[in-house]
């Protein structure tokens, strides 16, 4: 009888070591990729339409609905931090998804509720009419939507944070094979993203606007109960993640808590002084040994020993907050490394909140005919560049990546650096585009004196299939840029960060939508006074708005941005190799 191949570090269910061909693998990580494509059945729409929800429904302005959406995008990605935290360290990456599914669960509830009994809503009122005086929604009611929506981002963070890594959980990166396999399932996630996308996009949106937005939160709260459901089959044959007892999180917490306790004390001239733990010990077996590197010296300073520390005369074991390990240290520089190229990505979703928010509203005004018979929703707009993204990504895996593979000798094709540039050139393209875009459809109004036309029932004689070249050029920049945000912040990232490796990405797109509410309130704010409708970008007005200027100052911005990333990224040293205890050689080098 052949014997069962066991899979180290990884257990079943019940807590017993988890046996390959048994647990995990392709075959159940299908189950994953469809949970997620269902969690984004239920979530897409809320990312392009929640602004018109905003607007038409609960009463605020053009300029605070679009804040209210980047807010609540915003919030669901830096919260991903605070789950991946709890998930490596406290409840596991599959009962953080399973509990942050519950929670969206009932927060789209919630939603669905207010949105179908009016007294839980402000009255019904034609917020386009400039002589009508639309209440706001407020008090109970206010409170009721802003804890619903929160409920949702704090779901959606905590799936987004721990479902990736509980997939890419089920591969053995030590097994050729499932290594390969493992790298194919994050092309897969991004594609699964995409067909829930656009079923969420035509399908929900098309309930949200027509059948109503307590229907439409219904079957969002649906989709996201199924996905619990396919999630939770897969249980007896998940490889689980151990608990660990500390954070990637905290050990660097650490190593900056000891350097600053350290920091009066003289470098040593030899690094091999340094402290790290005896390779040859029997607590080095499963740990992981990075060389030292001759930058962020000052970090250094966390591994300094004052004392002989771990050998057989002492060996104790040294408190962590002063004394930590060089490997420890230096898995501090990558992070310290990567944050430049962080910094770089942020304008994009700067960018890509503008495509969410007002880029939807100037569909509303714009002709949505598709013949004579149907009308499409111009929230439904991004499914033109996720249709491409579904035929795109098979390719670029299947056909690119081989083909470029034979001319740059390089594994992926193109480095994860140059695939992120791609996107973000891109990105300062279709910023152009739409501002193009946007003076096109004013001057329509301006010609045929619809300036103050109300949107959707006096729509402006050109069709709204204009605003796909902006949606079609961002959706390949979204490929190249975030798929390789992803790549690159889960290769770089030493072992002991790997499962937070995602995170990078989510918090990178939360500052984006952050800041563009920021952005939006400094430039109503600097254009107040020149202007008639009281800012670019103020009012309910988008005729009388300036958002083609506002699109210009976004491509120039991400212009900039590009020119800097250049910058940052030639100068990116790719991490090194680790070395695996015990080695007989120190000196192993990365390539760049």
């Amino acid at each position: 009888m052949e014997k069962a191949e066991l899979v180290e570090e990884k257990v079943d269910w019940k807590g017993r070591t988890a046996v390959k061909n048994k647990h995990g693998g392709a075959r159940f990580s299908s189950l994953i990729l469809a949970s997620f494509a269902l969690e984004n059945v239920a979530t897409m729409a809320l990312a392009v339409n929640l602004v018109t929800y905003f607007n038409g429904v609960m009463h605020f302005s053009i300029a605070d609905a679009a804040n209210e959406l980047t807010n609540y995008m915003g919030t669901g990605y830096i919260l991903s931090i605070v789950v991946a935290f709890l998930a490596d360290t406290h409840i596991g990456r599959f009962y953080a998804v399973l509990l942050s599914a519950f929670i969206e669960l009932v927060g789209l509830s919630v939603l669905a509720v207010q949105a179908h009994y009016p007294n839980l809503k402000p009255p019904y009122c034609l917020i386009f009419d400039p002589t009508a005086n639309c209440q706001k929604v407020h008090g109970g009611n206010a409170a009721l939507l802003f804890v619903a929506l929160y409920l949702v981002a704090a779901g959606t963070a905590g799936i987004k944070a721990a479902l990736p890594t509980h997939g890419a959980d089920q591969f053995d990166e030590k097994d050729p094979q499932e290594a390969r396999q493992m790298s194919s399932f994050f092309n897969q996630l991004l594609l699964a993203l995409c067909i829930g996308g656009a079923f969420s996009l035509t399908v929900i949106v098309w309930i949200q606007d027509n059948k109503g937005w307590d229907k439409g939160f219904a079957v969002g709260t649906l989709a996201i109960f199924l996905a619990m459901i396919v999630f939770a089959v897969g249980l007896p044959r998940y490889r689980i993640h151990v608990i660990q007892g500390t954070s990637a999180i905290t050990e660097i917490i650490q190593v900056l808590v000891a350097s600053f306790h350290n920091r009066k004390l003289p470098l040593p001239d030899d690094p091999a002084d340094l402290y790290e733990i005896d390779r040859d010990n029997g607590a080095a077996i499963e740990a992981e040994f990075l060389p030292h590197r001759d930058v962020y010296r000052f970090l250094d300073k966390a591994a300094i020993q004052t004392t002989a520390t771990g050998n057989s005369n002492n060996p104790e074991t040294p408190n962590p907050w002063k004394l930590s390990r060089v490997t420890q240290v230096e898995n501090a520089k990558i992070i310290f490394g990567m944050v430049p190229i962080f910094c770089c990505t942020i304008i994009m979703t700067l960018c890509l909140a503008q495509l969410q928010t007002f880029s939807i509203e100037q569909g509303l005004t714009m002709d949505t005919k598709v013949g004579t018979l149907f009308k499409i929703p111009p929230a439904s707009l991004p499914i033109l560049p996720i249709t491409f993204m579904i035929i795109l990504i098979p390719i670029y895996d299947r056909i690119f990546v081989p083909f470029a593979r034979t001319i740059t000798g390089h594994r992926t094709g193109i480095t994860h650096l140059q695939r992120i540039g791609v996107g973000l050139v891109l990105s300062s393209i279709s910023m152009a585009t739409a501002a193009l875009m946007e003076a096109k459809r004013k001057r329509v109004a301006r010609d045929n004196n619809m300036l103050d036309a109300i949107p959707v029932l006096q729509p402006l004689p050109v069709s709204v299939f204009w605003l796909s070249f902006q949606f079609f050029i961002f959706g390949v920049a979204d490929m190249f840029t975030y798929v390789g945000l992803l790549e690159f912040f889960y290769s770089e990232a030493p072992k002991a960060i790997k499962s937070i490796s995602t995170c990078f990405l989510w918090s990178s797109m939360a500052l984006g939508y952050y800041l563009s509410a920021v952005v939006v309130n400094i430039v109503n704010g600097a254009t107040k006074g020149i202007t008639r409708s009281g800012g670019w970008l103020a009012g309910n007005n988008i005729n009388r708005n300036h958002l083609n200027l506002f699109y210009w100052l976004l491509s120039m911005l991400s212009l900039i941005n590009f020119l800097g990333y250049l910058f940052v990224a030639r100068r990116y040293k790719y991490r090194p190799q680790a070395l695996v205890a015990p080695a007989a050689d120190g000196n192993s080098k990365g390539s760049v």
